[in-house]
């Protein structure tokens, strides 16, 4: 089951833990404003049958994926880096900042089955783009 997430998040929506806001020139806020997330979730969204375990929001899966492209890194490691990071936390639309994992270390094999690759890795290239 896919339960459908609320708008984009505005930077000025999500805080840091020192209340302070994130810049907008930082490249993860930069790329989370050209990504068309509201036609890229309605994609993903077909995929799902209705009733069932409620999925991972969207913007959560692929934000990993792509952090994980982008960076390099492994699975285990995307998910640590997510944890510690405002400006991840933020890219993959969580609504502030939290030490405790969004998902779990096994949830990424999932995303992988449902997000092409070809998709992922389009979004990770953007990352380096002015």
């Amino acid at each position: 089951m896919y339960h459908h997430s609320e708008d984009q998040l505005s930077v000025y929506d999500y805080l840091s833990p020192f209340r302070e806001y994130l810049r907008q020139d930082n490249r993860w806020v930069r790329l989370a404003h050209q990504l068309d997330w509201a036609q890229l979730e309605r994609d993903y969204a077909a995929q799902f049958a209705p009733g069932g375990k409620q999925a991972i929001p969207f913007r959560c899966a692929f934000g990993s994926l792509i952090i994980k492209r982008a960076l390099g890194l492994s699975d285990r490691q995307t998910l640590l880096l997510i944890q510690e990071s405002p400006y991840l936390q933020y890219f993959i639309g969580l609504n502030g900042f939290t030490d405790k994992p969004p998902f779990s270390v096994r949830s990424m094999t999932a995303f992988r089955s449902r997000i092409p690759e070809r998709q992922v890795a389009r979004a990770a290239r953007m990352l380096g783009r002015r």
